[in-house]
């Protein structure tokens, strides 16, 4: 069997996959994964991406509470959200921060000045509960990824 590396993470994507088709069924919406290409040629891939009507996603599996880097992943997902907004539905569209874990979504549904600028920005932080199997393999994956 082939070694992964530490940064790398099948179960958690494969999980994300789940999570994405859980929030579409609780929407009734067809969330999938898009990139959105700017006519400058930046571009921003989102997780899950509706058309009609417009909901933007970013996708995070990860189990437990954050590490100070781990909340600055989540908020660059709220920027690409925010850029997203703004540049391809300037009337507006859904965001939505998905997690799994509500000790991963604490802070960012706190009174920290980061669930404060999402609020703001009215960028939905959601969490959907994941199977066990999906929670577990993403917990071994985060035990693997540990330094």
């Amino acid at each position: 069997m082939d070694e992964i590396a530490a940064g790398d993470s099948p179960e958690q994507r494969a999980a994300e996959l789940v999570m994405l088709a859980i929030l579409s069924a609780e929407l009734q919406l067809r969330l999938a994964k898009k990139r959105l290409v700017h006519r400058e040629g930046a571009w921003a891939e989102l997780d899950g991406w509706c058309a009609d009507p417009p909901t933007l996603v970013e996708v995070w599996a990860h189990q437990g509470i954050l590490k100070s880097a781990q909340k600055s992943k989540v908020m660059t997902d709220a920027l690409k959200l925010l850029w997203a907004e703004a540049t391809f539905y300037p009337a507006g569209a859904r965001k939505i921060l998905l997690l799994s874990d509500p000790a991963a979504a604490a802070h960012f549904r706190g009174s920290s000045w980061m669930a404060a600028a999402l609020r703001h920005f009215a960028i939905e932080v959601k969490v959907v509960g994941l199977p066990t199997e999906h929670r577990a393999a993403v917990q071994r994956a985060q035990g693997r990824q540990f330094r």
